[in-house]
């Protein structure tokens, strides 16, 4: 995992919304793109971005792509935001 690509990713609303949606289930890039104004090649540029951070996985089913949300490394990204957030002398507890 990258952590700057996924802050880059994360850096856009639109990307951010993408990834609100994917929450609930995996979905075809024809669903995702109604809910945004803007074109299908635009679209595109974001789900690449997303991919590329590895948020999120793209399979093709037919003749449609399913987006899904990669939810390990949102796990990966929210336990080393913790870990830079937590007070210093305060040590990690091991599972």
């Amino acid at each position: 995992m990258s952590t700057q690509a996924v802050f880059k990713a994360l850096s856009d609303p639109t990307r951010r919304e993408i990834l609100r949606m994917l929450r609930t289930r995996p979905m075809q890039a024809g669903e995702l793109s109604e809910a945004f104004p803007m074109t299908k090649g635009s679209l595109s540029h974001h789900y690449n971005i997303l991919k590329a951070a590895d948020l999120i996985r793209c399979e093709r089913h037919g003749q449609f792509l399913v987006y899904s949300l990669n939810t390990s490394v949102l796990e990966e990204v929210m336990a080393s935001l913790a870990e830079l957030l937590r007070p210093e002398g305060k040590k990690r507890r091991k599972s």
